[in-house]
């Protein structure tokens, strides 16, 4: 089973490159943090506080997550559009501390691949924790800015200064958090992606894999 593990900070171009290179080796793509926004979303639709730990881990066992290609399914509804909305933006961070939903979802990740025979994961904690015998392990970073920028051409609705701050927190949200902290794998490939096409970083992370 081939697994590629690719992780790093918000705006790093995890999701643009690990779809890319999925593409290139005909092989499956999760999102791992569709997952967690999914929850996110679930907490919130159903009027409770992302941060309050106990209820959101009695949840999230519960619930029905479906994630098919950028197509994301929360108990039957679909949430793709919703979980990248900025109110899911700005709970995601606490739901992925929460130390049983990181349980339930991690076991969920493990068997989505195991499904499918392997897949290029992209996520937090993928090359550390959930993957971490993986074929390759990768850690993508990018100048503050940079990454800022990106995300701001995703959210345009938002001034340049909020999403820039945004991605401050959850830097040091997901930094400092207690379970399963972002950082980056011993041994992972740590690839700048901060002035260069998802076609060159593709083209790179293949070349550790010895080609397609």
């Amino acid at each position: 089973m081939r697994v590629i593990a690719i992780d790093g900070p918000a705006g790093s171009g995890k999701s643009t490159v690990a779809r890319r290179l999925a593409e290139r080796l005909g092989t499956a793509y999760l999102d791992t943090g569709a997952m967690y926004r999914a929850v996110a979303f679930a907490a919130l639709r159903r009027g409770m506080d992302p941060g309050d730990a106990g209820p959101v881990a009695r949840m999230a066992p519960g619930l029905d997550i479906a994630v098919d290609g950028g197509q994301v399914k929360v108990d039957g509804v679909d949430a793709t559009i919703e979980i990248r909305g900025p109110e899911v933006t700005r709970a995601v961070s606490e739901v992925a501390a929460n130390p049983a939903v990181r349980t339930e979802l991690v076991r969920r990740q493990r068997d989505w691949v195991a499904e499918r025979g392997g897949a290029v994961v992209e996520g937090r904690d993928i090359g550390s924790v959930v993957f971490p015998d993986a074929e390759l392990r990768a850690y993508l970073h990018a100048r503050p800015e940079v990454r800022a920028g990106r995300r701001h051409q995703e959210v345009s609705d938002l001034e340049y200064e909020a999403v820039a701050a945004d991605i401050a927190r959850r830097d040091s949200f997901d930094s400092e958090r207690q379970a399963d902290p972002l950082h980056r794998a011993e041994g992972a490939v740590v690839v700048d992606t901060s002035d260069r096409s998802v076609e060159e970083i593709v083209d790179e992370l293949l070349g550790h894999l010895g080609g397609p």
